[in-house]
Order: C-alpha cells, then sequence, then structure tokens
C-alpha cells in the first residue's frame, strides 16, 4: 500500500510517518531525510541541494525524482512506502504516478494534514532531530529524555539549519502556491482524505490510520 502523507511544514508528517512504519511494516521514504544525508555527506548531488534547500525553496525535478526511485525499488519498498514530502508539485505528482504504474502500483491513499501557519512556525523552531537515527523532538510537545540527547539511541540532537521561522514562511508561500493544488489532482482520484493535525501525537496517528482505507482486492 503506497501512502502520502501530505501538509505544509511543520505539519507533522514526518513524526505521523515514523509511527505509522511500525504498525504497518512498510518504510517511510522521506525524501527530505535522503537529502539532508546527501548534503551531509558533502557529495556532489548534496551540493546540489544545498543551494536550494538552505533558501527554503523547492528542489528541481529532475534531482528528486532520481533519488526517488532509487529508494522506492529497494526491497523494503516492495510491499508500499509511506511517502514523507514528495510530491512537491503537480508534475512531481504525475512523474510518481507514471513510475508506479510502470512498477504495477499506485498511490492508494493521501492523507491531508491541517494546521495553521503560526502552528507551522512554532514547530518547526522547535524542533530538533537526532543526527544518529533521524528520530524528531519538540521542546514543547514532545520533548527528548534531555535537551541534548536522542532518548532511542542517544545520539546529538540539532536544529536542522532551515528550521527557522522566516525559511517556515517562504516554504508556506511556495506550498500554497505550488504544492497544495496536488490535492485536487489526487482528488480526482478519490483518494484523498483530510485529518486535524492538532492534538497529542496518539490522536491524530488514530485519526490518520481511519482514513486509510484498505485498497480493493487483487482481481487477479
Amino acid at each position: 500500500m503506497d501512502i502520502i502523507l501530505f501538509g505544509p511544514p511543520g505539519a507533522g508528517k514526518g513524526t505521523q510517518a515514523k509511527r505509522l512504519t511500525e504498525s504497518m511494516k512498510i518504510p517511510q521514504i522521506s525524501t527530505g531525510d535522503m537529502m539532508r544525508a546527501e548534503r551531509s555527506q558533502g557529495t556532489e548531488l548534496g551540493k546540489k541541494f544545498d543551494h536550494y534547500m538552505s533558501q527554503g525553496l523547492l528542489v528541481p525535478d529532475a534531482l528528486v525524482l532520481e533519488l526517488f526511485e532509487k529508494r522506492l525499488r529497494q526491497p523494503d519498498a516492495r510491499n508500499g512506502a509511506i511517502l514523507d514530502g514528495y510530491p512537491r508539485t503537480v508534475a512531481q505528482a504525475k512523474a510518481l504516478d507514471t513510475l508506479l504504474e510502470l512498477m504495477g502500483r499506485r498511490i492508494d491513499s493521501v492523507v491531508s494534514i491541517e494546521v495553521s501557519l503560526a502552528e507551522m512556525i512554532d514547530r518547526v523552531v522547535l524542533r530538533r532531530t537526532c543526527e544518529g537515527c533521524g528520530q524528531i523532538y519538540h521542546l514543547r510537545y514532545n520533548p527528548p529524555p534531555s535537551p541534548d540527547a536522542c532518548g532511542k539511541c542517544g545520539g546529538k540532537l540539532v536544529q536542522r539549519a532551515d528550521d527557522t521561522e522566516e525559511v517556515v514562511r517562504t516554504r508556506y508561500q511556495e506550498y500554497l502556491e505550488k504544492t497544495a493544488p496536488i490535492l485536487e489532482h489526487y482528488k480526482t482520484k478519490g483518494v484523498v482524505k483530510t485529518v486535524d493535525g492538532l492534538g497529542p501525537l496518539e490522536e491524530v496517528e488514530t485519526r490518520i490510520k481511519a482514513s486509510i482505507v484498505p485498497p480493493p482486492p487483487d482481481s487477479n
């Protein structure tokens, strides 16, 4: 089952994707995490990503699709994946549909997590990420056991360079102009559900699970 977690920056897509992977037994595929890994390793591809991401701009479609396809073809994603942060434009959505069709798959569910701009800024600015395992914390809503260390692996907690109010506002404007129309693209396919992103993590997770409708059995 292939699922897209949709929503503006700071909506909680990454946090909820990690929670869902445990119960649904399919991997989270986050282009953001993969791109940040390329940046931290200083690869040529990472340098290209950094040019765009440090300014809060969208990375060109061709670069993102190349990275995404490589991950989607790995064995652990054979039975489905939870897509976090991709697609970000209608063009990417159409390219994704084409890729999945070639693989005999399709997007089964698009879950749109709704939060306000003020809430997004609060979530992003106070967000901390483990350098080791990628675990995400929030200093107010989901604080780590220690201010500087991950409670899961003991790794160092950092604030991403692009987790600032200025970058969030830039990304939100781009979201409204380029990303929000993706919902209309998938609404025509009847796979879009909207959930309230406010409240305890467990409650939001329950809402998301309730919104996901299993695909019909294969008729073959």
